[in-house]
This record gives structure tokens, sequence and C-alpha cells, in this order.
């Protein structure tokens, strides 16, 4: 189905996390009828801070990783009193006086979720709602996070202590006390960092360990005295070459990782999506972080690793990830299997081109801003500005796109929707001007 611009067609988005609220400007500013539908009792998601809905993995003592030179909204600046990695709770709070700001929360329909999303003729959809009932739209967008249904690996043996996800870590004490126990993090990325460096803070855990099946970069989060993250090259230089002189910097300044004691990671900085952290690696020098191999196996009280040792531990936190999944999409085309799932521009499926997923990808630097600009291209094709290449040639963009962003990483669910913001938004940019042209050339 191809909007012409004649009519306006109505959209659902689902979910008012960050990702749905920034599509609902857009379809505001350009006078396009939407409902947005959203299971908790406000917005936020993610970022929603004990979240009713269980979704949030947001834990008290968080900061993004991000700084706020990068996740601000283009038309929405961030506060000037801000530091440069604000709390969650500072984010949030910059959400709500977005939402608010623009008039967009008397359009979303709180405490009710999307139960079922059908395939209608022409490309429109039925919607179903947890209230029971259905109501067709011509679009809908996709926008229910992907950092939500926790990823528990499975090991040989059973473990007889306390076991929780890091999605549904909130702090030191409550509703477990991590004080004066061993405690052991299971993972490499940004949440297996920073729980690690808050737990192994004395007196809180008498030992922390990490395990870590392979290694990975730990980067800082500033480099010359600014944040890392501002010192992002320019989409205009080639990868390779940005790459090359991203990871000389990187050696330069926080050296190799075996030399903290930490094991040696078996591709180069960049090749894997880098943890960030301002904390870890200092307090791996100093001993309050013990670093382990991977796990073999699960023993009643302790745990057995890879290389033959055993660490009696009374509590493991799982930092394992997430599975990328949609409860309401029961079409077996439009269901990841392993966290893969290729999309035209991360955002469509050839022969789907009225549902629009938002914020599906892992893009560095954030993902706070990333489906703001999605959106300009979903609004394009509402309205009629913007047309779609035919399926054929959706793929073979696709396998490109997903070769620039993926080719260089090593294979791993976390690295499957991998992009790197600015080169993203630079082509995504282009694209839109391409699909005016083919707009243009159909009417």
């Amino acid at each position: 189905m191809a909007f012409d611009g004649s009519s306006k067609p109505k959209t659902c988005i689902i979910g008012a996390g960050c990702s749905g609220f920034t599509m609902a400007k857009r379809l505001k500013d350009k006078g396009l009828p939407y409902d947005c539908f959203e299971m908790s009792d406000n917005i936020g998601g993610n970022w929603y801070y004990k979240n009713p809905n269980g979704t949030s993995s947001c834990y008290q003592s968080l900061h993004i990783d991000t700084s706020k030179w990068r996740l601000a909204f283009e038309d929405y600046p961030v506060p000037e009193d801000w530091p440069d990695f604000p709390h969650h709770a500072q984010l949030l709070q910059y959400f709500h006086d977005y939402v608010d700001h623009f008039g967009l929360r008397e359009t979303i329909t709180f405490n009710t979720a999307v139960t079922n999303v059908e395939t209608l003729p022409g490309g429109r959809w039925k919607v179903t709602l947890s209230t029971g009932e259905a109501r067709e739209y011509d679009a809908v967008a996709v926008a229910n996070g992907h950092h939500w249904d926790a990823r528990m690996p499975t090991y040989p043996g059973h473990f007889e202590g306390y076991q929780v996800h890091s999605h549904h870590y909130r702090d030191p004490f409550e509703p477990y006390d991590f004080r004066g126990k061993n405690v052991m993090i299971v993972g490499a990325g940004n949440s297996a960092m920073d729980i690690s460096s808050e737990l192994s803070q004395r007196p809180i855990a008498k030992n922390l360990f990490i395990s870590m099946r392979r290694g990975v970069w730990v980067l800082p989060k500033y480099m010359d005295g600014s944040p890392a993250d501002k010192a992002a090259l320019p989409p205009w230089l080639p990868s390779k070459l940005g790459r090359k002189l991203a990871r000389a910097k990187i050696k330069k300044t926080i050296g190799m990782m075996e030399d903290y004691g930490l094991p040696k990671p078996d591709h180069e900085p960049l090749d894997g999506h880098p943890s960030v952290s301002g904390e870890f690696l200092t307090r791996v020098g100093c001993g309050d972080i013990k670093p382990k191999p991977g796990i073999q196996s699960l023993d009643g009280d302790s745990v057995v690793f890879t290389d033959g040792t055993r660490e009696q531990v009374d509590a493991i936190v799982w930092a394992t990830g997430y599975n990328v999944t949609f409860p309401f999409l029961k079409q077996k085309e439009l269901m990841p299997q392993e966290n893969t799932f290729p999309l035209y521009k991360r955002m469509v499926k050839p022969g789907f081109e009225t549902l629009f997923f938002l914020g599906l990808a892992q893009p560095l630097p954030t993902l706070v801003n990333f489906a703001e600009q999605q959106s300009k291209l979903v609004a394009a094709a509402l309205t009629g500005e913007y047309a779609f290449p035919d399926a054929a040639e959706m793929d073979k963009v696709t396998e490109a796109d997903e070769q620039l962003h993926l080719g260089h990483f090593y294979d791993s669910p976390r690295h499957r929707m991998q992009v790197d913001f600015g080169v993203y938004v630079a082509d995504l940019l282009k694209e839109i001007k391409r699909g005016e042209k083919r707009a243009h050339a159909v009417a």
C-alpha cells in the first residue's frame, strides 16, 4: 500500500517511551491522526524507574552512558545545568517536559496494551487492545522497546543462592541485601560494568567476581577531558579509516585489557559493541572486582569455571542481555530469530510497508533520539512524500546495510542490530530524498 497524500492515514503507535512519543510528535506536526497506546500508567518506558508494567531496567544509581550532548532531541534542548552524564531521573523528567511542552500527553491512552496486530487487505491493520476493543488503522508504528524480555542462560547443575537478572536489579540492599556476600556478575556489557562497580564498593560485597566468556574493550566516559562520545568521527569519513583512527586513540588512552588482569579480547576495539564505564577498570586494578572466565557448571553454593577453578557464591546477577520479541505480532515473518531481524533501514520488512519498527537497533552512541530520526521517513511515507523501492531492491539494500554496520563485529545476539548513529542518520536523510524522487516519478 502506498499513500498518495490525498487522505490522512491513521496510525497506531505501540508504546510511549522515547521512541513512541517522538513518533507521536512527528505525526502531530504533520497533522496526521494517530492513537498511542501505553500499557503503563505513564510515559518513559525503560527510563521509568520501577515502571509498574515491569519493562524498566533502571536501577537506583543508574546514570546514562551517553552524554547530554548526544541524546538531546533536535527541537528541545536538554537543561543547561545538567551534568555531562545525567541520572535516570533527570532523563525521565526531560521526557515528561518534552511530552507536556508539545501537548502530547492528552493524545496517549495509558494503562492499555496492544495484544494483537493482524493484517487486513490493502496493507491495513486490525489492532486488538487489552480492553478487548479492536480498531482498524492504515499504519502501525511499533515502539515497545527491546530491553525488557530478559535473556537467562542455562548451565549444567543448579544454584542454591539468590539469582536476579540485571533487568530486575534495583539497589544493593533491596529486595536482597548484598552486604557481606560473595557476589558474581555474569556478563560484559554496560549493566555488568555498572552493577559490578557498585556492588564492589566496600563495605557492600565481601567478594565481587565477574564472569566473562570472552574479553571485551571497556571504554572510558571521558577522553582528553571531554565526554568520549563528543569526539564521534564525521559520517563522511570512510568507515575503515575512521575505525582505524579510533582504535589507535583508544589503545593509546586506556592500554590493553589484559594489563588490567582482564581476559584479552579476541577482537579489535569497535569490532564489538564497547562497554562503557568510568569506574570498572579502576576497581579491577584495585582488586575490588575479580575477573573470572566463563561458567562451566553450577554446584549448589558454588560456581565452577571453564579454567577449572571454583568459587563459593551467595548471589548471582545475570547481566546477560535481552531477547527481541513482539508479543502482539503472531506472523512468522515478523518474529525475530535469536535477535536476527533484518529490516529495510532498520524499520520495515518488505511486503509490510505500513508497519514501522522504531528504535529497533543498537546504535552507537545512543538510542534515546534514534526514533526521532526514523520518524522523518515514517511521516514522509504516510503523507505520500516518500515511496519505497520494490521488494528486491529493499532486500539488496538491507543486505548491504547489514554488511556496512555489522560486518566488522563478531557474531553475538547483542550485535545483530548494531548501527553507527551518525552513518545511519546521514544515509537515512539521503534515502528520504531518494524516496521523494520515486514518489514524484510515480505521481
